[in-house]
């Protein structure tokens, strides 16, 4: 049981326990990489594990590991590759954090819009000032994947009435048209989008994908939101954008490097920043760790096709 957050949560634990016996909890809270991670889950059939990275050095050294199963739905800490060619099957559950993820995004947006974390730090340091905000309501929006927290942001943008635009790797055309959203290329939502918010996985064809070059394509006094994964926009270009006032503002719950080292970034009043608690809500733990236990006992092996549905 390598994930420190599913070995701290008493129900889990008890639901566990009533389906194995020998069950070894990360009861220490280590964060488990290598030869710790390794000596951890030496002569272990199954693992449940969440942040944890999987490689196939890893794998070679664990022999006896027969399922790896995902207590959360990133799946780009897992060499997919490796587990299918040693035949490690992966218990996986796509999109069940989802509702934690877009209500997270929503709150990043509003508070973004409203100057709401400015106001509150010049408040709390005696300041009265008021500033103008703007409010969500009709903002164009332009979601950056529309798999499964896509798809769940998509009506509550709706019920604010906002235009939305969407890019994708994969068509949708039903649900496009269902919920009155316009597929567009990624240079056309950068430049039509009060909005933009990320929810595409961490691998080689998104890592970076909004760099110096593609951030300049934003509208100016545009937001950018990530909730997804760290490593998606170029954190240095995004700094001199906010500081420049290029850009309206930024939320990020997500860093390239985690817990991130730029506290100039961290400390500008139009950056929101938060420790990766968008999958973190109650609700949303207790499910994702139930849908690991029920992972444990999963009879496939991975797929690359897996990373397009997180």
């Amino acid at each position: 049981m390598a994930s420190r957050s599913f070995s701290r949560h008493s129900i889990l634990r008890a639901e566990l326990l009533q389906r194995y016996s020998k069950v070894r909890f990360n009861d220490e809270g280590l964060a488990l990489a290598g030869e710790a991670l390794i000596d951890f889950a030496h002569g272990r059939r199954k693992m449940i594990t969440a942040l944890e990275h999987i490689d196939d050095e890893v794998l070679a050294a664990l022999p006896e590991l027969e399922v790896i199963s995902k207590h959360g739905v990133g799946i780009d800490m897992l060499d997919l590759q490796a587990m299918a060619r040693r035949g490690v099957r992966l218990g996986w559950t796509a999109g069940v954090n989802r509702r934690s993820v877009s209500e997270l995004t929503i709150a990043f947006m509003i508070a973004l819009l409203r100057h709401v974390p400015q106001t509150s730090r010049e408040v709390s340091e005696g300041a009265w000032k008021n500033h103008q905000g703007r409010q969500l309501t009709q903002r164009t929006v332009g979601i950056v994947g529309c798999g499964n927290i896509g798809k769940d942001l998509t009506p509550i943008l709706r019920a604010f009435g906002c235009t939305l635009l969407a890019h994708d790797i994969l068509e949708f055309p039903e649900f496009y048209s269902a919920h009155q959203v316009e597929p567009v290329g990624l240079d056309e939502l950068l430049q039509r989008s009060d909005i933009v918010t990320l929810h595409v996985p961490l691998d080689d064809s998104t890592r970076n994908m909004l760099g110096g070059e593609r951030l300049a394509c934003m509208k100016p006094g545009a937001l950018l939101i990530n909730t997804a994964r760290g490593g998606l926009a170029d954190e240095a270009a995004l700094k001199a954008m906010l500081l420049n006032g290029r850009l309206g503002g930024a939320a990020f719950d997500v860093f390239a490097t985690e817990p991130p080292e730029d506290l100039e970034l961290l400390r500008l009043p139009n950056f929101l920043a938060t420790p990766h608690i968008g999958g973190s809500s109650e609700e949303a733990v207790l499910a994702m760790g139930r849908a690991a236990i029920r992972g444990l006992d999963v009879n496939r092996l991975p797929t690359a096709d897996l990373r397009n549905h997180s």
